[in-house]
């Protein structure tokens, strides 16, 4: 991906707040066991927070890139596997499922995010790998 396609595909998030898309832009939402159930059949779940909401909890196996840092990161995810995305409550993660989606990826969003992830009793792991928290 040039990094023309990089810089396009946070605009694309930003640009679709307009009123007329929103209700046309709803990302394709999973609950968490769903998620789990693609992760497991080789989706990609990517937790979009902030790195010390990562270093707190996480899920296990998760790719981490920040929103923040997403264009610049983006090439690096597989164009040939789901891509689920996760943020604290969901509203992050949307943003850039809609993103993604419309610069060519096929992602879901993780509806509730790592709140629902953790009322679904699954499981959430530290920077160490010893059981994190949902900040």
């Amino acid at each position: 991906m040039d990094h023309r396609a990089k810089t396009s595909l946070l605009g694309q998030a930003t640009r679709s707040a307009s009123l007329g898309r929103v209700y046309s832009d709803i990302p394709g939402e999973i609950s968490a066991t769903e998620a789990l159930e693609l992760v497991r059949s080789d989706a990609v779940l990517l937790d979009v927070r902030e790195d010390h909401e990562w270093a707190a909890g996480h899920a296990p196996g998760a790719t981490h890139i920040p929103m923040s840092r997403l264009s610049q990161y983006a090439a690096s995810l597989p164009t040939n596997k789901t891509i689920i995305c996760v943020c604290h409550v969901g509203a992050r993660s949307a943003a850039v499922t809609t993103a993604l989606n419309h610069a060519g990826w096929t992602a879901r969003n993780l509806a509730g995010g790592m709140e629902a992830w953790v009322a679904a009793g699954l499981p959430v792991v530290d920077h160490s790998g010893g059981t994190g928290v949902v900040i």
